[in-house]
Order: structure tokens, then sequence, then C-alpha cells
């Protein structure tokens, strides 16, 4: 984890003291490969008129054609520049060489990249993998990722993602965790040890980087970028626990985010900063704006221009500028003026450099020549995780008459242009990867040994094939309709105001269950979406996510009964949009909504999720019995008999939740506290124990205070947030 020796420490204050200012501030500046020449516009406007439609992609790439490349070579070499964006090795030993050998001090540079789920062998979204409910598995894929992206040139990661989400109409709930604070820290531990642990090598590890601080997940009606208000209970009890979970486990960086907070900026905000993230938790590392954050604090219209954005993100603690040169521009300036303390520049850079030196950098500054093809082809131990990862990520929502698995011998009509998709199964923020390694479902049927035919009939942007639907219809014992989300539908600016699935899938469901046929629908897709017609009439559903490379051979083994489906949801689904957000852990009110009408419900919907946290089926069934509670001195000894009562194979989530009942302030209605997976053979019953220590048992109030309060508990042991065995107890303190 990120320590440093005291040797190393001595020898960045030695470091720190030889540097001018300039070379200090350049430490504290992240540059993007610029793109000059051949048009104009300033290259953001360029990608404006394109997003907005003003030109074409074709019109696009054939200016970007005559465009060059900027490195910033000058300014590497005059000790301007402290990080890259840089995904090339060959590139990166080049401009590693100018730092380290031509200029001053030689200080090396970091290379970061977004790299969410994956470099080249790309696992599933973290909303997917989150289900899983397998630390080690978080572990192991975090650990694949840092190898692969090293070899690269790639030593800082922008991952990661630990926001809790609760409204899925917001595109980036795909890059995360869920809606839960505890299942997000178990993640957000397990990816820190994934990333920094094995530090047996160089080229084994690199610099997390927690995203985005904070409460960026919150933004107001799902809304990328929109503006965050909530109470200081609600940012310490559910925003913050993950981010403190991954400062404990040793992160060495973190990135603030775009959004403001109760009217303050996170780029700028102080409290958040440095009170809560540098002083009482006493973080270690270094902070990053997110990209072009500082500038965009001009526009959110806490500071009137770029120079007081750069001194107010300089004093809040904001150690680096991610590409907009206000540090390098302004930030000497203000020094000298008195405006920003000298203390404050020489704090970030001592932090800089401590994480460069952590890194290795300074003994290892290059990619070695025999590293850079080693991953060129996959090696199978790497596709193997991913798609494990793929596998143990699906969930069962629905399965009535028990269609699934499919029947050996079954004709089945293949459904749905994303079925064929290589490039859809990846998901969002996945930067490296190519579509060879990619397996899509109709590929992962046929390798294994499925018989079929293939109809692409309907996407997500495309209109209904009836000749195609009508043969799909008269071909196949069974239908299996992949429909869902492009991938470009959910990440980064892809909110999405009604989460029903988009275009025509639903009319063609409609067309296809109309055949009398079995219909299956495989979801794939990077939010939870709003199903309500779809649980009411399909008879099996399959929620598959966006799976990374071994989609298909995952999806595959689970329609044809060889892996039996153990995932979970990491996120409540809503029956309709309007109920967003929605959250299992919720607070009560008053008026606890219900068949009266004047409680907290809907008149046109219901109150509760359609499938909430927690919830999968399996092939075989599950029960739980003789739930015990016994209390220790430090903690909550749980104790569940769990049976495998169906007929085949499982492995069963077993979550245990708490209840404060009675408190100083208003407490949820259930709480994840602890999680265990038991493998269970037909007909047998395990006893399932999990810890709860008192301690876990507190909350903080609204001046950011830890209690512990004494009273009743109640204690929730089940296979989802909604269905379990409860027990009362009385606590003291």
């Amino acid at each position: 984890m990120y320590r440093l020796t005291q040797e190393q420490k001595t020898r960045v204050k030695d470091l720190l003291s030889r540097m001018t200012l300039d070379e200090k501030i350049g430490q504290m500046n992240q540059e993007s490969v610029s793109i000059v020449g051949g048009f104009d516009v300033p290259f953001e406007e360029l990608i404006e008129m394109m997003t907005d439609g003003r030109i074409s992609q074709e019109e696009f790439e054939k200016i970007m054609s005559t465009a060059e490349q900027d490195y910033h070579e000058d300014d590497i070499r005059a000790g301007l520049v402290g990080s890259l964006m840089v995904q090339d090795p060959r590139k990166c030993n080049e401009l590693q060489r100018i730092a380290v050998e031509e200029s001053r001090l030689g200080i090396p540079l970091m290379f970061g990249l977004d790299v969410i789920h994956g470099y080249r062998t790309v696992y599933p979204i973290a909303i997917a993998e989150a289900g899983s409910f397998d630390p080690d598995l978080f572990t192991r894929t975090a650990r694949m990722a840092a190898k692969e992206s090293r070899t690269q040139g790639v030593n800082w990661h922008f991952a990661p993602m630990l926001d809790v989400a609760r409204d899925a109409r917001w595109g980036r709930v795909s890059e995360g965790p869920g809606e839960d604070p505890y299942l997000v820290s178990q993640f957000a531990r397990a990816k820190i040890e994934g990333l920094q642990g094995d530090m047996s090598s160089p080229e084994n590890y690199v610099a997390a980087c927690l995203k985005h601080y904070v409460a960026y997940g919150a933004c107001e009606s799902g809304r990328d970028y929109n503006t965050v208000s909530m109470a200081t209970s609600m940012l310490y009890n559910s925003y913050l626990p993950p981010f403190k979970a991954a400062v404990e486990a040793g992160a060495a960086t973190v990135m603030a985010s775009f959004n403001d907070l109760n009217g303050v900026p996170c780029t700028v905000n102080q409290y958040t900063l440095r009170h809560i993230l540098k002083d009482s938790w006493q973080f270690p590392g270094f902070v990053v704006s997110d990209a072009n954050a500082i500038r965009e604090c001009v526009a959110h219209g806490i500071a009137a221009d770029e120079p007081e954005a750069g001194k107010k993100a300089a004093a809040a603690g904001m150690d680096v500028d991610m590409g907009t040169q206000i540090y390098k521009k302004y930030l000497r300036e203000a020094v000298e003026k008195g405006e920003v303390p000298l203390s404050v520049i020489d704090e970030a850079v001592e932090r800089i450099l401590s994480v460069k030196m952590w890194l290795g950098l300074f003994e290892h500054p290059y990619v070695p020549e025999e590293a850079m093809d080693r991953y060129e082809v996959l090696p199978e131990e790497h596709r193997a995780l991913a798609r494990e990862a793929a596998e143990k990520s699906i969930v069962l929502l629905k399965n009535e008459g028990d269609i699934l698995p499919l029947q050996k011998g079954q004709k089945i009509s293949l459904v749905g242009e994303l079925a064929a998709s290589r490039e859809e199964i990846i998901g969002a923020w996945a930067m490296s990867w190519r579509p060879t390694d990619c397996v899509s479902i109709q590929e992962g049927l046929e390798k294994a040994g499925a018989t079929l035919e293939y109809f692409p009939c309907c996407g997500p942007e495309s209109d209904i094939d009836e000749a195609q639907v009508q043969a799909a219809c008269q071909y196949g014992d069974v239908i299996v309709a992949v429909v869902g989300e492009t991938d470009a539908m959910s990440g980064e600016a892809s909110s999405r105001a009604d989460i029903t699935l988009p275009g025509h899938q639903r009319e063609l469901l409609q067309k296809l269950l109309a055949s009398g046929k079995p219909v299956v629908t495989c979801l794939m897709n990077g939010r939870p979406l709003a199903l309500q017609w779809e649980a009411k009439n399909v008879p099996a559903i399959l929620e598959c996510w966006h799976l990374g490379i071994e989609m298909g051979s995952a999806v595959a083994k689970v329609l044809l009964g060889e892996k039996n489906p153990e995932g979970r949801l990491a996120s409540s689904f809503p029956a309709v949009t309007g109920m967003c957000p929605i959250y299992y852990n919720h607070p009560n009110t008053g008026r606890p909504g219900g068949r009266s009408k004047f409680t907290s419900r809907y008149l046109d919907a219901g109150f509760e999720a359609l499938y909430p946290f927690g919830y999968g089926l399996s092939y075989t069934t599950y029960a739980f019995s003789d739930l015990q509670v016994e209390e220790q001195p430090d903690a909550l000894q749980v104790t569940v008999n769990v049976s495998n009562t169906g007929n085949c194979a499982g492995v069963e989530t077993v979550q245990l939740y708490m209840q404060d009942v009675t408190a100083s302030i208003v407490r949820p209605v259930k709480e994840l506290k602890g999680f265990a997976k038991v493998a269970l053979a037909p007909g047998e019953t395990k006893p399932v124990s999990l810890p709860l220590q008192k301690s876990d048992l507190g909350f903080y109030n609204d001046a950011g205070t830890y209690l512990l309060e004494s009273g009743l508990f109640r204690i929730y042991v089940g296979g989802n947030s909604r269905d379990c065995l409860c027990q009362e107890v009385s606590i003291g303190f």
C-alpha cells in the first residue's frame, strides 16, 4: 500500500528544497495531448461542434487527419509538466526520457488514464461486477488491469469509481458499484489491494485514484454534472464511507468531482478536501481535479475568472490541475503577491513527488522494451478471469415455468442487433480493448454448441424488420431476445430521462410473445432499467449488463445451464422511471408507504422497487431458518441455516442487514452490514456465521460526529434486502 520509507521521505524533502517555484508549479500541471493545426477553431469547440451535430463524424475525422499532436516536449524539458495522459509505451518512454535526462532535476512523469473496468482485458462494468458480492474477484480483476496497463506506460489509474448512486437516470451509475455504502466500501478496499498491493515489482502495481470525491452520484434529477445538496449526516453516512475505506486501505490519490456540494464546487471545497480528507482522515497522497474542472468554477459562479479559480482550488487543497494550465499560467504571480502561500505549493508538490517516489519511477522510469508487447495476445488466464467475472455478474430476475436453463437440442431463435455485436458488450469507459478479443452473445452460443439461427430484427436505435420477426417466430423452439442499451447510452454525459427499453424494443418483445413461443429476454445495459411491463409479460429475464470481452461466453454458459447464475443486484430496479431515485436503505417517513391514500406512495405506481438491492434468482431454490443473534462483549454473532431446497448445486449470497429502530436522527429501514457466499449441493444445509461489530451499529450526526446509541436493533438475514428473517436485540453502550 501507499507508504514511504524514511529514506524516500528524505529524498523527497531534498528534491523539494532544490526546486524553483516554476518547477514546483510544473509538478502541479497535468497535460493532455493537444491537437494543433488543420482547423480554424479551438479543438474543444471542434468537439462540441461534432457533439451538437454541426459537423458530421466524417467531417471531424477529415479535419483531424490534417492535425498534429503536441506532447508538450518543450514544457517537459523545462520541468513544467508533472503528468500526462498517454497510453503508447514507446511514446511514454520518449517523453519520460526528456523528463529524466533533459530536464534540470530529472523528475519523472506520471502517466494517467481512465482504467475503470480493465485495460486490454475488459471485465464487467462496476455495477455488474459489484453484484458478484465477491471481494476476492474485485481484487484479482484490478490486479490484472494494473499489470496490463503498466506495460503500456500507464502507472496511474483514475479508478476505482466509488460514487454511491441511487438514481438510475444518471449515466455514470454504470461506472460505480451501486447504491449501498457498505458494498461500495468493500469494493473500494478490494480494488485498492488489487491496484496497489503487489509491490514485488514495479511492473505489478499502479497508483489508484479514488473518484469522484464527493457525492457526485447524488446529482439532482440524475442529470450529469448537476448540483448536489444534502445534510451533513447524509454525506457522512452514505457518500463518504467508501472513500474513507479506500483511504484507510492506502489509496495513493483522489480525484475531486465536478459537482458543487451545498453550493461549493468540490474542486474548491476546503471542507471536503482539507477538513475531511487531509486533516481528519490524514490522507497522505495528492488530489487531482477532474478534467477542466478548475476552469469550470468560473461557470459555476464561485470564481470571477481563471486566476481566481486557480487560487481558490490551490487554497482548498487541489494539488494537481488536470488539463486547464491555470496553475501553470497564474499560480506564480499569486504566490509572488502573497495571495497563495508558498507553503500550499510546497505541500502539494511534496505529496506529488512522494507518490512518484512510491511508484518507483525515480529508479524505474521506463517501460522495459520486452514488456511492451506482452499482452498483444491476451493470455488465457486473463481471458479466464474476465469470463469468471462475467459469469458471476449475471443476475436471473425472472424464470417463470423454469424456461431456463435451455434444454439441449432446443432450436433457438436469437433475436436483436445487440446479440451479434462485439463492440456493444464492452460498456462505458473502456479505452484499450480490441474487437477481435470480444465474444458476442451469438458467438458464445455457437461456440457452446447451441442450435440457433440469428435474426437481427431490431436494436436500441433501429426500426423493426417485420420479415425477420416472422422468421424468428417460425424457426425456434424458444426465442432468446437480446435487448437493452448501446454502450453510449450510459456513462459520462449519458443521463436518460426515460429509462425504459429504448427505441422499439418493447414492441419487438410484444411481437415475439404473440407467437406463443417461450421468450427469454437477455438485458444488455449500463444502468437499472424500468421494467414494469417486461416483468409482467416476459416469462424469463436475465440481467447481463455490459460484461466485457467474454460476455458471450458467460451468457451462453448461463443460458445453457453450465453455470448456475449467482449474481445479485447492486442497485434497485424501479418499476417506472418516475420512481427514481429509489434505494432500499431509505429513511422511514412518519407515514411509511402502504395501501392507504395518506402514506408515502404514488397514485399510479407502487412505492417499492420492482427488483430490490441484493435480489437475484437461481436455477435452484434456497431457504433460511433458525436465525440466532448472540451478544458478545464487542460484537453480535449472527448465525443462520441456509438450505438448498432445489435440484441443482448453487451459490447463495447470505446478506446481513440491521436497523437502528429509534435514534436521535431518523435512520434507514435497513442497512447492509455483512455478506457471505455459500456453495450448496442439492438438499444440503449449512450454518452461516456473520459477525457484526458493535462499533458498526452507530451513525454520524449533522455535526459529522460518530455516535453509538443504546436501544433496540433489528437484525435481518436473507437472500436480498426485501426477503429476510428478523430478530430484535437490545444493545447498551
